[in-house]
C-alpha cells in the first residue's frame, strides 16, 4: 500500500493528510474520505488502519487527514469543534476533486467512531459530491451523548460549570483548560482499558478548553441525516455499548431516507467490536460501496427498501 502525505488548506489553515492505494493501481480510482473521530488522528491510527487497509485491497483509495488543531495540522490546539471539523471534511473533498489519480464523480465518506461518525452524517447531509457513506458507532446527538455519561447531579454541575465558563470567557476572555477524556466525555472503563487509545491520546494531548462543550452541546447529526437520501448509508451500532449508545445509530436509522442499512453487533463490546469483527465488517462496507459507490451517477442507482441485519 503506498502512502503519500500531502498539506491542503482549510479555512487558511494548513492540514496534513495521507493519500492511501495500491502500490500499483489504475487511475482514477473511486475515493473513501474519513475524518477522524473523537481525539483521534487520521494516520497512524491503529482503531482505522486495518480498515484503511481493506479499503485500499478491495480497489479504493482512502484519504485520511487531521483536523485544525490535531497533529501537525495548523490551528490553536486544545478544541473539539465538529462544526469546523465538518468544515475541513468538506474542504477535503474538494481537495480530492483536485488529484487527477482519483475519481471526483466517486467519493464516498467513512466515519469511525463517535463524532467521527457524526460529522460523516453532517457532511454527506450538506454536501452532495458524496455518493455513500458508512459509519461506525455514531452520536446523533451531542447533549444526550454527554448527559448519559453523567449521573443527574453531576449532569447539572456540568451545565453550571459551562455555564459559568461561557459568561467568564465573554467577560474576561477566560477558558477553563479541561482533560476532554474526563470532563468533557467521561471515559467508560472499557476506554481506560483500551491500550490502543494510549499513543494518540498521548499525541493529542491533555489540555482542551470547557468551551468546546458548548460546540458538542448543539451538535445533532439527527437533524440533518434524512438530507442523505437517495444517496446511500449504512450505520452499525453494538449492542449495549456503554461508549457510544446503541439507539443513537437506531435513531439515525429510523430518521434516515432510503437506501439505508443498519449493522448490529451483539455479545461484543465497543472497542473489541473494531477487530473482532472486522472481517464481517469489511464484507458489509465493501458491499456498499460497491453497490452505492462505483455507481457515478446516483440517479441511475434504484433505491432498494431498507435492510437490517445483525452481526453474532
Amino acid at each position: 500500500m503506498q502512502v503519500e502525505e500531502v498539506r491542503f488548506y482549510s479555512e487558511g489553515r494548513r492540514l496534513i493528510g495521507w493519500l492511501k492505494k495500491a502500490d500499483r493501481s489504475d487511475a482514477p480510482l473511486p475515493v473513501l474520505v474519513e475524518g477522524p473521530g473523537w481525539l483521534g488522528l487520521g494516520h497512524p491510527s491503529p482503531t482505522s488502519e486495518p480498515f484503511h487497509q481493506g479499503f485500499v485491497e478491495g480497489g479504493y483509495a482512502l484519504f485520511t487527514f487531521n483536523y485544525r488543531g490535531f497533529g501537525e495540522s495548523e490551528g490553536e490546539r486544545g478544541w473539539v469543534k465538529p462544526e469546523d471539523q465538518i468544515v475541513d471534511i468538506i474542504n477535503a473533498i474538494t481537495y480530492v476533486e483536485t488529484r487527477e489519480d482519483l475519481d471526483a464523480k466517486r467519493i464516498g465518506l467513512f466515519g469511525l467512531g463517535g463524532t467521527g461518525g457524526g460529522n460523516a452524517i453532517y457532511v454527506a447531509a450538506l454536501d452532495t459530491r458524496v455518493k455513500c457513506v458508512c459509519v461506525q458507532t455514531v452520536v446523533a446527538d451531542g447533549a444526550d451523548w454527554m448527559r448519559r455519561m453523567r449521573r443527574e447531579y453531576e449532569w447539572v454541575e456540568f451545565l453550571q460549570r459551562v455555564d459559568v465558563n461561557r459568561r467568564r470567557r465573554v467577560r474576561e476572555n477566560l477558558d477553563e483548560l479541561v482533560d476532554p477524556r474526563e470532563e468533557l466525555m467521561v471515559a467508560s472503563p472499557e476506554r481506560k482499558a483500551d491500550a490502543a487509545r494510549r499513543p494518540t491520546d498521548v499525541l493529542v494531548g491533555g489540555d482542551f478548553h470547557l468551551a468546546s462543550a458548548e460546540s458538542l452541546l448543539r451538535y445533532r447529526p439527527i437533524d440533518v441525516v434524512h438530507r442523505i437520501a437517495p444517496r446511500a448509508l449504512l450505520l452499525t451500532s453494538v449492542e449495549n455499548d456503554v461508549v457510544t449508545p446503541e439507539h443513537h445509530a437506531l435513531a439515525l436509522y429510523e430518521r434516515a431516507g432510503a437506501p439505508k442499512k443498519l449493522v448490529r453487533q451483539t455479545g461484543v463490546k465497543h472497542y473489541a467490536a473494531y477487530r473482532q469483527n472486522y472481517v464481517l465488517l469489511m464484507e458489509q462496507f465493501l458491499d456498499w460501496y460497491g453497490r452505492y459507490l462505483l455507481h457515478s451517477d446516483t440517479t441511475a442507482v434504484s433505491v432498494k427498501p431498507a435492510e437490517e441485519i445483525v452481526l453474532l
